[in-house]
């Protein structure tokens, strides 16, 4: 493994971030995703202080998580995570999830983009800079596609964005996208079943005091297609398949 790209990362499951199971949950393999995110690009001069100084600030665009188990409490997790592709305006980045034992768990694809934090608009990518970085490790679950419409099928349930939704930039958070998207199903498939792909693509930001309506609609056996939306536009989109 080239120690250069690749980073590694060491957690311990914590009762707090367990859910009413003793398992840690999707929304806490996104912070933990996010969190190696963040230092493998500071750790190369493309963190949140490089960016701020260029003006600029990383957006999550997609990401894709595939489980086979869930981690119990006090339980050791390594993540490994590096940069796939780089492109003009894009760039993706994979991460391996693993146990005390040595297995894998888990993997994950992830799309980012830089935005100029005046104008909202995207940037364009250091390609060369950042291309160093890219290596050809393996992660083999299937990249982020494209997510069905549900919106105009279903009622949707309301939510207005507060202040405990808000990340560093004062927007509606990632992670919150997934946990307000997760909160819609009975949590009688939490007991009955598992997650074993959660993808969600981020089409637009929100924000403080906005009115969202939530959507979910099972297209086939154990899988469901999900949007939250703004004044009838959504703002994200979310695939869920149990098993």
């Amino acid at each position: 493994m080239d120690k250069n790209k690749v980073g590694e990362f060491h957690f311990i499951t914590e009762s707090y971030l367990m859910d009413f199971r003793g398992r840690i949950t999707i929304p806490m393999i996104g912070m933990y995703l996010l969190h190696a995110a963040s230092s493998h690009a500071a750790d190369r001069g493309f963190g949140y202080d490089d960016m701020t100084e260029r003006h600029t600030a990383w957006v999550l665009s997609r990401l894709a998580i595939e489980m086979t188990s869930y981690p119990a409490m006090s339980e050791s997790v390594t993540l490994y995570t590096w940069v796939d592709e780089v492109g003009k305006l894009f760039t993706s980045r994979c991460f391996e999830l693993v146990n005390g034992e040595g297995k894998t768990f888990g993997y994950a694809r992830s799309i980012w983009a830089a935005i100029d934090m005046e104008t909202r608009r995207p940037t364009l990518l250091d390609v060369a800079g950042l291309g160093a970085y890219i290596t050809d490790r393996p992660c083999p679950i299937e990249k982020p596609g494209k997510i069905a419409m549900v919106e105009n099928d279903t009622a949707g349930e309301s939510y207005r964005v507060k202040y405990s939704d808000l990340d560093v930039n004062g927007h509606l958070n990632s992670v919150k996208y997934m946990e307000h998207l997760l909160d819609l199903f009975d949590i009688s498939m939490f007991r009955e079943k598992e997650i074993s792909r959660f993808e969600i693509a981020y089409q637009a930001e929100g924000k403080y005091g906005m009115e969202l309506s939530l959507h979910n609609k099972e297209m086939a056996p154990d899988s469901y297609s999900m949007a939250i939306c703004n004044e009838g536009k959504a703002i994200c989109r979310a695939a869920v398949t149990w098993k």
